[in-house]
């Protein structure tokens, strides 16, 4: 998992309330395990006009030209902006594989569904809480906003919105620590405990 320490990128502002993990990730996407290919599919009903389908050359699809993540100005975003109860629905962990493929390493909104926010930092993902009334003002921003993770600060050009954040979760995404990567620290202790373990126990 990368580190994320501090980003600063255009943003796209996805202006929807409630939208659930089928709308990121669609069900007949699902059939994979892997972390990684979900990105050209995220959001599939509503950035292609005809229905998707796993194998499908994306780049013969027709795009719905209104649609955020289609218009040119949005493109290579990193930051996503969204609405109330980002995330809501099945807890598939597949809904932060697609936006971290896609390319999205934090997103900002008035609240998050437990399940997705807690998915969103085991997979490298940022998820930020700001009131409504500052993701107005964060949404009519023209132009690139950083987040800086260790001051817990989003800054425009003109003005900082502090954030909080889990101080453990935090430390992982800082050190770029996913599950895996927690437990691999100890990798040497692990060894060492299993050398011994089985000596006692041979016959294991």
């Amino acid at each position: 998992m990368e580190k994320f320490t501090t980003l600063t990128s255009i943003t796209a502002p996805l202006d929807r309330a409630n939208v659930d993990t089928d709308a990121i990730i669609p069900k007949q996407f699902l059939k994979s395990i892997k972390r990684s290919g979900f990105g050209p599919n995220l959001f599939d009903e509503w950035r292609y006009l005809d229905h998707g389908e796993v194998g499908m050359d994306n780049s013969k699809r027709p795009l719905n030209a209104d649609f955020v993540l289609n218009k040119p100005e949005y493109q290579g975003a990193q930051i996503l902006l969204a609405r109330d109860n980002f995330g809501c629905g099945s807890s598939r962990e597949h809904a932060p594989w697609a936006l971290e493929d896609y390319g999205f390493k934090a997103i900002i909104a008035p609240s998050f569904a437990d399940i997705f926010y807690n998915n969103c930092f085991k997979n490298g993902i940022l998820p930020i809480v700001q009131s409504n009334e500052v993701m107005d003002e964060l949404f009519a921003v023209e132009g690139e906003i950083t987040i800086d993770l260790e001051a817990q600060i989003v800054r425009t050009k003109s003005k900082e919105y502090s954030f909080e954040v889990d101080q453990e979760r935090k430390r992982r995404l800082m050190n770029g620590l996913d599950d895996i990567g927690l437990t691999l620290q100890y990798a040497k202790d692990i060894k060492a405990f299993e050398s011994q373990y089985f000596k006692t126990y041979s016959w294991l």
